[in-house]
């Protein structure tokens, strides 16, 4: 797949549109940290992507050049908006993101649905900053907006018997035009094991540079995974399954030759149709080396020791 390096103008919404969209994002109270704002969460997503979430900084954030706000925005994998990197972007601007509810359920002793604030009262938000890497050989460095997973998981209360959690993701083609398409089996299906779900590193996500998650970017709620490739971390999450057996991820069904479980970057595995040796930052021209877990291997390695990563890919 041949890697755009650059954003047609066209494709880009001016940022001025959303300081002026709606008056109410003119007079939002801010709460403090880790409280909802219940105003925004229903407004389209031009005008939500102006809205400031109120953060404090993470030390598990990297200090690396950021991609720019208007690359992060608009060149994006979200197939249920369509495969074009642009599509995402054109397509959801009437997507709506409340109200909305995530039901945690399964091997779990206080199964319950959360409505968005909830959510979003859970813990306090951070900002971290991550790099995330795509399987098609291109990476970006965002500033991702949530907290560590982990304080939802601890919040249901995991059985003995809860050894993976299943992601599924909103259904809706009527929102969604990519979802008319069988490109894959809907709604999308992702997972990852409890103890990788658990670890610091993996955030319960609810917004990028300060502001509210684009619809595009996965709104109103998605995991961010950096360690793995994009595709493991799940967008516009309805529900959260704690189960005992692995779960059957949406890209694995669709293509096990290709994409493995656990999907870890490693540049040592290659995808059958292209090498993952290198990687290309969108904005830069040169590649450079991928690293193995995505530089993040100091903090994430012990999770798969003994594990031979050339099978279990």
């Amino acid at each position: 797949m041949a890697i755009r390096t650059g954003i047609r103008p066209s494709e880009i919404t001016p940022r001025q549109v959303y300081a002026n969209r709606r008056e109410f994002v003119r007079n939002a109270a801010m709460l403090a940290a880790g409280a909802a704002l219940p105003a925004w969460l229903g407004a389209p997503g031009e005008a939500r992507a102006a809205v400031k979430l109120d953060t404090r900084k993470s030390p598990l954030s990297v200090a690396e050049a950021q991609t720019p706000y208007k690359d992060v925005t608009t060149y994006n994998n979200f197939y249920e908006f369509g495969t074009d990197k642009a599509d995402p972007a054109e397509r959801a601007t009437r997507f709506k993101a409340r109200p909305w509810t995530v039901t945690d359920e399964g091997g779990v002793k206080r199964a319950r649905s959360f409505d968005i604030d909830d959510l979003l009262r859970l813990s306090a938000l951070e900002e971290r900053v991550y790099r995330m890497r795509c399987v098609e050989g291109w990476s970006m460095v965002i500033p991702w907006v949530g907290y560590s997973l982990s304080a939802l998981i601890k919040a249901v209360e995991p059985t003995g018997s809860a050894k993976y959690l299943e992601f599924v993701t909103l259904n809706d083609s009527a929102q969604m035009p990519g979802q008319r398409v069988p490109v894959l089996q809907w709604p999308y299906v992702e997972g990852l094991r409890i103890d990788e779900a658990m670890h610091p590193l993996a955030l319960l996500c609810f917004g990028l540079y300060g502001e509210v998650l684009p619809n595009q970017n996965g709104a109103p709620v998605r995991v961010v995974v950096p360690w793995k490739y994009g595709f493991k971390s799940a967008k516009s999450i309805v529900r959260i399954r704690f189960v005992e057996k692995e779960p059957v991820s949406s890209w694995t069904r669709a293509a096990p030759q290709e994409y493995g479980f656990y999907s870890n970057v490693n540049p040592n595995v290659d995808h059958p149709r292209w090498s993952q040796a290198r990687e290309r930052r969108i904005g830069e021209f040169f590649k450079r080396p991928t690293l193995m877990f995505n530089g993040y291997g100091d903090q994430v390695a012990s999770l798969y020791a003994g594990m031979d990563l050339t099978k279990f890919f």
